[in-house]
């Protein structure tokens, strides 16, 4: 949802004047602490990591950094070419985030093998083998944005192999450590002062082989299925809100971690209602008496009707507001506001009596009672005068 934007040296904790060395190093601590590996399904340690990573990509870019400092966020809104941050802190995506950290720490894999796990080796297989993450376009309805809802939704996924448990290996026989790689996953090759570590070719970086495949999933440990997945809508959720299901993706290779799912929530435009972060809007007609008269009417509310008065010689467009009759959600202290934006309706069909009436008012009302059209008037015959002057 849209939020204020922290200012980019704030979010990362570093001074105006902070230089590069020293921005990269306040990134690369606060990325090891929000990365969504150390934090597996905690949404706003995610949020977290794809903030600062969004501010390091502004700030360890000499352009973009006096960008920023002369203008502000202003400096990368849609009107100004667009750049990260777009639309607030949902603009950079977390593939997005986890490529610039992987550049902040040189590309290496074994940042990782160190980090989350403490060791190398087999650690570091695991997570090579950790299934793909899938991301489904979920379409709901205002009223389940409103008020949140359950929704099943089936996607076709590769799931782990039940015939072989994810191994890959046929039944009664077992995985081989990989000749190449001596069960590393990886392979070695020096070039001068540069070591480069690759991907081993033969076993693709699981470490073993399988002498005997399973027949079910042809040695993959995964086949392909149709999932069933069932989940929460929360309260309050608007189109761009990302749900993340940890584990709900693609099935490991070979008995590796399943991915995670990310929901994308796409809300259906409303007929009568429409919002703005937990605002709600909508457009009420009320009949031509009541705006000059003024009077008491019935609004409708997403939490149902609610009573709005109407102050005499109200004009067409004014907007009114209703305090807390607005959207609630996880990212609001409080319910949002409803705006009422009233339209004058002119009656269709009327009575003889009834129009005879409405000509004795128009035979008594006087000019000043309508202050718009005198001024519209005015401006009018200013308009033509000075036409007048500029053709004689």
């Amino acid at each position: 949802m849209a939020t204020t934007k922290r200012d980019y040296y704030e979010v990362l904790g570093v001074a105006r004047s902070a230089t590069d060395d020293e921005i990269k190093k306040a990134y690369r601590k606060l990325a090891l602490k929000y990365h969504p590996d150390k934090n597996p399904g905690n949404l706003e340690a995610e949020e977290s990591f794809k903030e600062i990573t969004e501010a390091y990509e502004v700030l360890s870019d000499s352009q973009k950094r006096q960008k920023y400092n002369q203008f502000g966020h202003r400096a990368f809104s849609p009107g100004a070419g667009g750049a990260p941050g777009q639309g607030g802190f949902g603009g950079i995506d977390l593939e997005e985030a986890l490529r610039t950290f992987m550049g902040a720490f040189g590309g290496g894999a074994s940042i990782f093998d160190d980090f989350f796990s403490g060791r190398g080796g087999g650690d570091a297989h695991e997570r090579s083998n950790r299934g793909s993450d899938l991301r489904y376009d979920l379409e709901i309805d205002f009223e389940e944005a409103a008020f949140g809802s359950e929704k099943t939704i089936a996607i076709p996924v590769n799931e782990s192999c039940t015939e072989c448990g994810g191994s890959g290996a046929a039944k009664g026989s077992t995985p081989q450590t990989c000749p190449r790689c001596g069960g590393q996953g990886v392979t070695m090759s020096s070039t001068g002062f540069i070591q480069m570590r690759r991907t081993c070719s033969q076993c693709g970086g699981v470490g073993k082989v399988n002498s005997k495949p399973c027949t079910a999933c042809d040695g993959a440990g995964r086949v392909r299925q149709r999932k069933t997945i069932s989940m929460k809508i929360p309260i309050g959720v608007e189109t761009g809100s990302r749900l993340r299901l940890v584990g709900k993706g693609e099935g490991g290779l070979r008995g590796g971690t399943p991915g995670d799912l990310y929901v994308v929530i796409h809300v259906r435009e409303h007929a009568l209602f429409a919002r703005q972060d937990s605002d709600v809007f909508v457009e009420f007609p009320i009949p031509m008496h009541i705006a000059a008269l003024g009077g008491e009417v019935e609004v409708p509310t997403i939490h149902g009707l609610a009573k709005l008065k109407i102050p005499a010689g109200s004009q067409s467009g004014s907007v009114f507001r209703l305090r807390g009759k607005g959207l609630a959600g996880p990212h609001h202290s409080r319910p949002g506001d409803q705006h009422i934006r009233i339209v004058v309706e002119t009656p269709r069909k009327l009575t003889s009596k009834q129009k005879s009436i409405l000509r004795e008012f128009g035979e008594h009302v006087v000019d000043s009672a309508y202050p718009d059209q005198q001024k519209t008037q005015k401006l009018a015959d200013r308009f033509f005068r000075r036409k007048d002057e500029l053709k004689k």
